[in-house]
């Protein structure tokens, strides 16, 4: 379900969730080289926690909304989708409920490219970062900013237990424009 905010972007509505992480096989997890910080959080409950694959740590904000997230990369990559772990059913008002994914080259020139309302969500939620054109599959970008805007029941800190971000695996053949997928297509791919 979709709707429109006052300012003209497309605001979706996630509801549920999925307990275990399931991506393409064409999309590989683009953050491990990637410098993460946070705007703040409680001791204990940092960054570390949001990559440490344990659905049992957290990232606790400790401060005023909006509550962000910030993953810049050493170069310009190619984004497709956000994976969020969160758990309205362990965090209650800790459960984000409107997130914006904001993209660009640095601090100074972050756009908004999606605005997302969470409804009581539990396990993996998706957000795909294409835009409202149907040509564009990724986002190009040298940084990431996921920012909690608010909470559920009006919380004022946040809880994000997990974050992963996928971008599409690199065309195994270096020069070559093609993409070639079967066993039978990579034996023809070069000359000799």
């Amino acid at each position: 379900m979709a709707t429109e905010s006052s300012d003209g972007e497309e605001e979706r509505k996630l509801v549920g969730g999925i307990k275990l992480l399931m991506v393409d096989s064409d999309l590989r997890e683009m953050t491990k080289n990637a410098a993460w910080t946070v705007s703040s959080c409680k001791p204990g409950n940092g960054v570390q926690c949001l990559r440490d694959d344990n659905y049992e740590t957290y990232w606790q904000s400790d401060g005023a909304q909006p509550h962000l997230i910030n993953i810049q990369f050493q170069k310009k990559v190619k984004l497709r989708l956000i994976a969020l772990y969160v758990d309205y059913k362990l965090d209650e008002s800790y459960t984000p409920s409107k997130i914006s994914v904001r993209a660009g080259n640095g601090f100074h020139n972050l756009k908004e490219i999606k605005a997302v309302e969470l409804l009581k969500p539990t396990g993996w939620m998706y957000i795909y970062l294409s835009g409202n054109d149907p040509r564009e599959f990724f986002v190009n970008t040298f940084m990431l900013q996921i920012a909690v805007l608010s909470n559920h029941l009006n919380g004022r800190d946040t809880h994000v237990r997990q974050i992963k971000v996928y971008g599409p695996r690199p065309n195994p053949i270096p020069c070559q424009p093609f993409e070639f997928t079967s066993a039978e297509f990579l034996t023809y791919s070069t000359l000799r």
